[in-house]
């Protein structure tokens, strides 16, 4: 019996039918250890001895990949191949050998395949060769690399930093991306200018566009018509004058295909075409890789996911070739077999593109097998392997110049543009979709007229030919910012750079995310105010190791060693010696210290330059102190008077206003007075954003005060809106049954309304002023329906029968549960993970999460809690910046392999 080892159980169970009866196929799940997160497991003063953790999960997996091994005829690892499967190979290996599984003439053999087809997998298995050496050792010296970054500089950041989580060697690079473009959008200054748009028309009626393009033969650049009345007076100039075709300028140009994907590029358009994350795209990915069941059969539709290769195998190109042929016709196919090369920095080419594994496999074929997301992803990759093959696109692109006389004697030109396809070529297949077009000094508005010609047409112009304008207009523009980066942008940005591989991108962009550095809004990646302090706090006192070349630098260093022309440990010893000494040199800062280099370094985002030109950071209230930023372990940072306790004058560190409104001053904005008081009602601003305020109150008594609710704009409240708020909470009248008032109001969690100790929400604020009683009594009985239901468990609900166990034993069921939708098995329930359709799970799905489940063991009972010494305190505190990172979470435990993979990738 020959024992293989891959890292999947979907993978695994395919496999398993290609090999038959003399071949025993065993998932890894992944990573089968990685180091502690605790201080230690990377030691430089032994040079950089490393100390290895199997968790719970995987020595059950070792003990039954030892038990085969033991008896087996010969051990065949096929884990991934990329630098991550390498390194899954040699740790398995490292294991057995440690356990004595392996007997001395047992043969061990490494093979890696590009697909899960049976053809690539008999290849492999025809090919073996030994576990790279050279390959385990980048691996080791990036995941050193990592630890050490993480572990040393995330306990500098708790101490110098209050409220900052952890840093890491690539997700620190890729934040500073964010935050260096939040930094460009806020100094950028808007420019106005003007744009003189026609349309005209033939003398048989057929209208076109066309725009002023230059006066008396000095081409306009863009900023050139500053002003309204400027562009106006050119307007009324030219108006219903003698316009007339000065020339026709046609010529035929050609755009070539796009290369297939790259991990890189699968996710950058995936996002433009499909919305998906950088995540989400490997999860799907990773679903059409394994396998799926098509008509009984598990296959695998794509190869594999994670590369940075752009070139496919001669044998898959020839059936490319034949499929356009069949399907399109033969002028479609390229006149000569395409060849690309990747433009990504430091790419390795060591894997084919993704694609296909069967090209005849057509996507209106399999769509029917696959969900919803799948066949998506799946269309995508096959039209864009398909279009790398496909002829050229002609198009005729057409320039006619208009001139006409004005009335102040100058003489106006007009440019009409337009383009016309005269072959489809691959564009009959795919187009690749478009990142942003509004950059530095070019916005939505500022459009270039020939951006958009692939769509225009123009009608048939000739030389002398006379046109007429059917509407002249002025149109105003101002220069917009460059745009925030999305997924996709920021990960084309990596890629230029050259920091990251394609197997982080995904982890990478997911850590900034949950630790709350960046949030997402509308796709776009905006830096949060934490995210942007560890970046000032690396910027001013760690610069060296967040610059995009050191980091570059440090991925070439690693493919060297990949090759075999560099020692790992060398590279290590010579990053330590330099790491070392910048941390050195700011232990003895003082916070304060810190907080005022980091004043510095924010300084025009925190504080910016004053209308009246007084110092930014003199404290608005007292006139006196000086403003500051300052760290609160419970509230993180923000701004606050040097003057404390004295002045108590605070504002959150984005309000650079002092609030989200313009002309909040020290005592407020005041908005008028409250006709029945004679108080006035301020706009108002604290550490927890704005708020109203009646009144100034007394040493007695707190003036009457409400906040602004959420999603409403500070600087739209009118007086009429800030007596509606400060008039809550409001009587509605009294229960019909218990004769207690119900009341509406607003508080920390939103609108709602409140009887006897219960409150329930209500929809929107509007709500909350316009509630009736028999609304909030019906309100009220729902919520207590709701808190009754909470204290009787439900009998599970079958949502979907698919049947019994490919192995037996019974049928699989999936149930709604008390915690959410899981699937049955006999004894064994497995959770189905967050966001995935119950009612669409498939076999082949159920079955690894059930055999990933019952890999755990039976659950265990919680132990008691008892107080840790002291030691084990530190302990933990040390292991915080790795939870995510390192080694495997317990929220991590039990998803599928792709789940464990990225997290090794991420950052320590």
């Amino acid at each position: 019996m020959n024992v293989v080892i891959v890292e999947s159980a979907a993978k695994a169970k395919t496999i398993n039918k290609y090999l038959g009866g003399g071949y025993k196929v065993i998932a890894s799940f992944g990573h089968v250890r990685d180091l502690p997160a605790k201080n230690g497991s990377v030691e430089p003063d032994k040079d950089f001895e490393m100390h290895w953790d199997v968790d719970p999960k995987s020595q059950k997996i070792m003990k039954e990949i030892a038990d085969a091994v033991r008896t087996a005829d010969k051990l065949i690892l096929a884990t991934d191949p990329d630098r991550e499967g390498e390194a899954i190979s040699w740790h398995i290996l490292q294991i057995l050998e440690q356990k004595k599984a392996l007997k001395k003439d047992t043969p061990v053999e490494r093979v890696a395949f590009n697909a899960v087809t049976k053809q690539a997998i008999m290849a492999a298995l025809a090919e073996p060769r030994k576990i790279d050496g050279p390959l385990v050792s980048a691996y080791l010296a990036r995941r050193a690399l990592d630890y050490l970054v993480g572990f040393t500089l995330s306990p500098v950041l708790w101490r110098k930093l209050p409220g900052a989580r952890s840093a890491g060697r690539v997700q620190s690079v890729a934040l500073r991306l964010v935050c260096d473009r939040e930094r460009e959008i806020e100094v950028f200054r808007t420019d106005e200018y003007w744009t003189i748009d026609a349309t005209m028309a033939t003398a048989k009626g057929e209208e076109f566009p066309a725009r002023l393009n230059a006066i008396n033969g000095t081409t306009l650049k863009k900023l050139d018509i500053k002003k309204g009345d400027e562009a106006n007076a050119i307007k009324a100039a030219i108006e219903k004058g003698d316009f007339r075709v000065v020339s026709i300028d046609k010529k035929g140009v050609k755009r070539n295909p796009y290369a297939p994907f790259a991990t890189s590029t699968l996710q950058m358009d995936a996002s433009r075409k499909l919305g998906f994350s950088a995540k989400q795209t490997m999860q799907v990915a990773q679903r059409l890789y394994e396998g799926v069941d098509i008509g009984g059969e598990t296959v695998g539709l794509i190869t594999y996911m994670r590369t940075d290769g752009v070139t496919i195998v001669p044998e898959a190109i020839s059936a490319i070739r034949g499929l356009i042929a069949r399907e399109y016709s033969q002028k479609f196919v390229a006149p000569f077999i395409r060849e690309y090369k990747t433009k990504a920095k430091n790419a390795q080419e060591a894997h084919e593109a993704i694609r296909p594994t069967e090209v005849s496999r057509k996507p209106s074929d399999v769509a029917k097998y696959l969900e919803k997301d799948q066949a998506r992803l799946y269309e995508l990759i096959w039209k864009r392997a398909v279009a790398s093959q496909m002829a050229s696109a002609e198009v005729e692109q057409t320039a006619a110049d208009i001139e006409v006389k004005g009335r102040d004697g100058k003489t106006y030109t007009l440019r009409a543009t337009g383009s016309v396809i005269q072959f489809e070529g691959f564009l009959k297949v795919y187009e690749e979709g478009r990142d942003d077009r509004i950059h530095a000094n070019k916005g939505k508005d500022d459009v270039a007229p020939d951006e958009d010609d692939a769509s225009r047409r123009l009608p048939a112009l000739n030389q002398g030919d006379k046109v007429t304008d059917r509407l002249i207009e002025a149109e105003q523009h101002f220069t917009q910012p460059p745009p925030r980066y999305s997924e996709a942008t920021l990960v084309k940005r990596m890629e230029e750079l050259g920091i990251g591989r394609p197997s982080t991108y995904a982890s990478t962009l997911a850590v900034l995310q949950e630790r709350e550095y960046v949030r997402v809004d509308k796709k776009r990646l905006i830096p949060e105010d934490k995210g942007r302090l560890v970046i000032a706090f690396l910027e001013g006192f760690f610069k060296r190791y967040v610059e995009y070349d050191f980091t570059a630098d440090l991925e070439d260093k690693l493919d060297l060693i990949s090759d075999g022309k560099l020692a790992w440990k060398e590279v290590l010893r010579d990053f330590w010696r330099e790491f070392t000494g910048s941390v050195d040199d700011i232990k003895d800062l003082r916070v304060g210290e810190v907080l005022e280099a980091l004043n510095e370094i924010l300084g025009p985002h925190i504080f910016p330059p004053r209308e009246d030109g007084a110092d930014a950071r003199t404290c608005p209230s007292c006139k006196s102190g000086r403003l500051s930023l300052k760290i609160s372990g419970k509230y993180g940072a923000f701004i606050g008077c040097g003057n404390y306790p004295e002045c108590r004058f605070t504002r959150q560190l984005s309000d650079v206003n002092g609030g989200d409104t313009e002309g909040v001053g020290p005592d407020g904005k005041l908005l008028g007075e409250d006709p029945e008081t004679g108080l006035p009602v301020t706009l108002r601003t604290g550490r927890f954003g704005p708020y109203l305020q009646l009144g100034e109150g007394s040493e007695d008594e707190k003036p009457k005060r409400s906040s602004i609710p959420k999603g409403v704009d500070a600087g739209s409240v009118d007086l009429e809106f800030a007596l509606k708020l400060l008039s809550l909470p409001r009587e509605v009248g009294l229960h019909p049954e218990t004769g207690k008032p119900i009341s509406a109001g607003l508080g920390r969690y939103g609108p709602f309304i409140l009887h006897d100790g219960m409150y329930a929400n209500v929809e929107g604020i509007e709500e909350v002023f316009s509630v009736g009683l028999n609304r909030a009594v019906a309100l009220l009985a729902e919520k207590a329906a709701g808190n009754k239901s909470r204290f009787q468990r439900a009998k599970p609900t079958v949502l979907k029968d698919l049947g019994e166990h490919p192995d037996g034993g019974g049928k699989i069921e999936v149930l709604s549960g008390r915690y959410g939708p899981y699937v049955k098995h006999g004894a064994v329930n497995a959770t189905i993970p967050n966001g995935k359709d119950p009612a669409a799970l498939s076999v082949a799905e159920a079955v690894e999460l059930i055999a990933a489940r019952a890999a755990k063991g039976p659950s265990k009972k919680k132990k008691p809690v008892r107080k840790a010494s002291t030691e084990s305190k530190a302990g933990a505190k040390d292991a915080k910046p790795a939870a995510k990172g390192g080694k495997v979470s317990k929220t991590a435990k039990g998803r599928s392999v792709k789940s464990k993979r990225e997290t090794a990738d991420a950052d320590t």
